[in-house]
């Protein structure tokens, strides 16, 4: 039976990865929590366009931010990765008995031409 999987939280997931930005505040939090002020001090943007790409990553579900007494903080929410790296290998393995029923017809062709030719 086939798994089916949350196509808009999966497009919410990849859209949210397609900017080089968000990777970078995604790689540092996996190493932790963060300030909202820690990780927006590598990026030379303003702060209302980093925080943008913060909502970008809180809308896809990747992160959670709140606030504790006068700092915001944020953390990586682990589901969503979890959904998507499901989708990618349910992909892989479709792809991978493609490649292989491939391979088995390519070599019963090749043993039925090398037949042919004695």
């Amino acid at each position: 039976m086939a798994k089916h999987f949350d196509t808009q939280a999966l497009d919410r997931y990849f859209a949210a990865m397609a900017d080089p930005t968000r990777r970078a505040v995604l790689e540092r939090l996996t190493r932790g929590p963060a300030s909202v002020s820690d990780l927006h001090a590598p990026h030379q943007m303003a702060l209302p366009s980093f925080l943008r790409h913060l909502r970008v990553l809180e809308d896809g579900g990747l992160i959670v931010t709140e606030k504790r007494g006068r700092v915001r903080m944020a953390r990586i929410e682990a589901l969503p990765v979890r959904a998507a790296e499901d989708w990618l290998a349910t992909l892989r393995r479709q792809w991978e008995d493609r490649l292989d029923r491939l391979d088995t017809l390519a070599e019963a062709l090749e043993h039925d031409t090398k037949g042919d030719a004695q």
